[in-house]
């Protein structure tokens, strides 16, 4: 990623009036995406408990977004999102490691994620990044494959800061 690109980014707080934006990516990239429902009360968490929701804009254009959990010193990646456009440029790396700051500022001890087993882009970025795998969620995703609805596997990943 060249380094105009990096200084023009910017992470904030999600908030209610960005869902009409997150909703319109996630549509995109996701054959079973998380429904308005999943981030209304991912927002709500972000309020009341342990939740937290970022946006990541590029020159105030929204390219991704991130929730993660957090509690008893333990944090879950429960999604980490690139609009298809922006995909492919070192973004997913930008919100990753903007995370991983975060869980070091706020003294969580371990971030656990799951991913897909057939998403080989995101697993390298991971393994990357520092996240080892430690067990499987077997049927974990929705899937559709040949016009039938599967189940796909999970891998378990977690990053010790």
């Amino acid at each position: 990623m060249s380094a105009q690109l990096n200084t023009a980014i910017s992470f904030r707080h999600m908030t209610d009036g960005d869902l009409d934006a997150v909703m319109a990516i996630e549509n995109v990239i996701y054959t079973h995406p998380w429904t308005r429902g999943n981030f209304v009360d991912s927002l709500a968490s972000s309020i009341n408990a342990g939740g937290h929701c970022w946006v990541m804009e590029l020159q105030r254009v929204m390219v991704g977004y991130a929730v993660i959990s957090t509690g008893a010193g333990e944090a879950h990646l429960l999604n980490l999102s690139v609009a298809a456009a922006w995909q492919r440029r070192g973004l997913g790396r930008e919100i990753l490691l903007y995370l991983i700051d975060f869980i070091e500022k706020i003294k969580i001890d371990v971030l656990f994620l799951e991913v897909r087993v057939s998403n080989a882009a995101a697993r390298a970025l991971y393994a990357q990044a520092g996240f080892h795998e430690i067990g499987v969620r077997r049927g974990y995703y929705p899937a559709r494959i040949n016009n039938q609805d599967v189940r796909e596997d999970a891998i378990v990943l977690e990053f010790k800061p």
